[in-house]
C-alpha cells in the first residue's frame, strides 16, 4: 500500500526487524530434529552465518574459527590484511585511536597500497585449516584485477559486494564490470551485493551468481543511510528480495540463496530474517564482540576509510564472549545476544518448521510493540530485553586473550556436496 507523502509523491511503508513479529503455528517440534544447514554452490554448512568482509571481524585465523564451528567466514581481501604485512600492529593502532581522531587516521592507515603477494599469503593462512572453506570478498572495481590471484591461491568462494552492486552500472569515464559475463568465466561460485529492492535483487540474480546479499545501510557501523540517505528497512528489503528468487526460479529453474546482510544483534533478529524469506544472514557486529575478534573491542565497515566520502564510523562493541558462545553457545546473558544459532533453532522448533526453507513461510504479524508490550521492568533495570544487548563485558580465558591465541578444537562441520 503506498502512502501519499504530498501531491507529486507516494512511498511503500517500510518495516524493520522490530516492527514484525512471527506467529508461532499450531505444531511445535523438537529442536533437535530441526535443520538450520543451508548450501551455497556444492558446499553444505551446518549453520546459516557469515561472518562480515570487515577487518574488525575476520582476520585469517577468525575465518578458521567460524569455519570449524560451521559457518563461512568472508575475508576482505582490500582490508588491513593484504596492505601490512604486520596487520596486527595497524589493528592495534586502530584501537588506540581517539574518537574524534579515527576517521582522518584510518583514511590514511588504509591509504597503504594493496599488495597481491598479501592476497595470496591470506588465503593459503586460511587453507591450512582442513576442511574450511574460503571465501573473500572485493569490490567492483578492483575484481578484475585480483580475482584471478585469489582463486589460484585456493578461494573457494567469491563476494562482490559494495554500498550498492548493480547488474547495469553506467559510466562514461571506465568500462563497468559486466557481472553476467565475469561470473559466467569465474569457477567458483559468486556472491553479489549489496542490493534492497525487488528489481536489483532479480537482476543480479539473472547475472548467475549463487547468492545475492541484501542490505544498504543496516549495520551498526554504517553511515550510509544518513550520508546519502538511502536504504530499506531489512525486513521489507529481505521480503522484496526473496520474491524477486520466487520470480527468478520461476523463469529459470534455479534456486539463487538470499543473504540478509547487516541489522542483526539478536538470535530473534537472525530468526525474523530467515522467517522474512533470507536463506542465510551476515554479521558483523555480533562477532566484533568476541574475544578472538582482530578489531579489539572495535568495529567498522568497508566504507569507514573513504578518501573523500566515508559513509562508516568505528564503534566500540563489549567484548564478552568467545565466537563460539556467540554462535552456538552455551549463552551465559539473556538478552538474545549469545547463541544466534540455538536460538534460530529452537525458534523454529517453537513455530513447528523443520527446515529453513519451512521457515521462510513462516506467518508475520507488524508488531510495534513487541520489544517493549509488558517489558517495563527490564526497560527500566536495563536487563533482559531491556539491555539491547550491553551485557557486561567479561574477562578472556587465558588461552584466547591475545589475538594470536587458541580456541575449541571443533572438527569441521561442513562439507563439499
Amino acid at each position: 500500500m503506498e502512502i501519499e507523502i504530498g501531491r507529486g509523491k507516494k512511498a511503500r511503508r517500510a518495516y524493520g526487524f522490530d516492527d514484525i513479529a512471527i506467529v508461532p503455528s499450531r505444531r511445535t517440534r523438537d529442536p533437535d530434529d530441526v535443520d538450520i544447514s543451508w548450501k551455497l554452490g556444492d558446499y553444505r554448512f551446518e549453520l546459516p552465518l557469515l561472518a562480515s568482509a570487515m577487518d574488525g571481524v575476520v582476520s585469517p585465523r577468525t575465518a578458521k574459527l567460524v569455519g570449524k564451528l560451521g559457518g563461512l567466514a568472508v575475508l576482505n581481501l582490500e582490508g588491513i590484511f593484504t596492505r601490512y604485512e604486520d596487520a596486527e600492529e595497524q589493528l592495534a593502532r586502530i584501537a588506540q585511536l581517539p574518537k574524534e581522531q579515527a576517521t582522518r587516521e584510518m583514511q590514511a592507515i588504509y591509504q597503504e597500497p594493496i599488495k597481491p603477494e598479501l592476497i595470496r599469503r591470506r588465503i593459503e593462512e586460511i587453507k591450512t585449516e582442513p576442511g574450511v572453506v574460503c571465501a573473500a570478498s572485493l569490490t567492483p572495481q578492483r575484481v578484475d584485477r585480483y580475482y584471478e590471484l585469489a582463486i589460484e591461491a585456493g578461494l573457494d568462494i567469491l563476494v562482490i559486494q559494495g554500498t550498492v552492486v548493480s547488474a547495469e552500472h553506467v559510466s562514461q569515464t571506465s568500462t563497468p564490470l559486466n557481472l553476467k559475463e565475469f561470473i559466467r568465466e569465474v569457477d567458483v561460485p559468486v556472491i553479489v551485493g549489496g542490493c534492497a529492492s525487488y528489481h536489483t535483487g532479480l537482476h543480479l540474480m539473472r547475472t548467475g551468481a549463487a547468492g545475492v546479499l541484501v542490505g544498504v545501510g543496516p549495520g551498526a557501523a554504517c553511515t550510509t543511510r544518513g550520508v546519502l540517505g538511502l536504504g530499506v528497512p531489512q525486513a521489507t528489503a529481505i521480503a522484496d528480495v526473496a520474491g524477486a528468487r520466487s520470480t527468478h526460479m520461476l523463469e529459470t529453474g534455479e534456486y539463487v540463496q538470499v543473504i540478509a546482510d547487516g541489522g542483526m544483534r539478536t538470535g530473534g533478529d537472525v530468526s525474523k530474517a530467515i522467517a522474512c524469506g533470507a536463506d542465510a544472514v551476515m554479521i558483523g557486529s555480533p562477532l566484533a564482540r568476541a574475544y578472538e575478534a582482530p578489531g579489539r573491542g572495535f568495529h567498522w565497515g568497508m566504507a569507514t576509510f573513504h578518501p573523500t566520502l566515508p559513509r562508516g564510523a568505528r564503534v566500540q562493541t563489549v567484548q564478552n564472549g568467545s565466537l563460539e558462545e556467540i554462535l552456538i553457545g552455551p549463552a551465559h546473558e539473556n538478552d538474545g545476544s549469545f547463541n544466534l544459532m540455538g536460538a534460530l533453532r529452537t525458534s523454529m522448533a517453537t513455530c513447528g518448521y523443520q527446515d529453513l526453507a519451512e521457515f521462510n513461510r513462516a506467518e508475520l504479524m507488524i508488531a510495534p510493540s513487541l520489544q517493549t508490550e509488558g517489558k517495563q521492568l527490564q526497560t527500566s533495570q536495563q536487563v533482559g530485553m531491556g539491555s539491547r544487548g550491553a551485557a557486561a563485558s567479561r574477562p578472556a580465558p587465558a588461552e584466547s586473550a591475545v589475538p594470536n591465541g587458541s580456541t575449541t578444537d571443533k572438527t569441521p562441520a561442513l562439507s563439499q556436496a
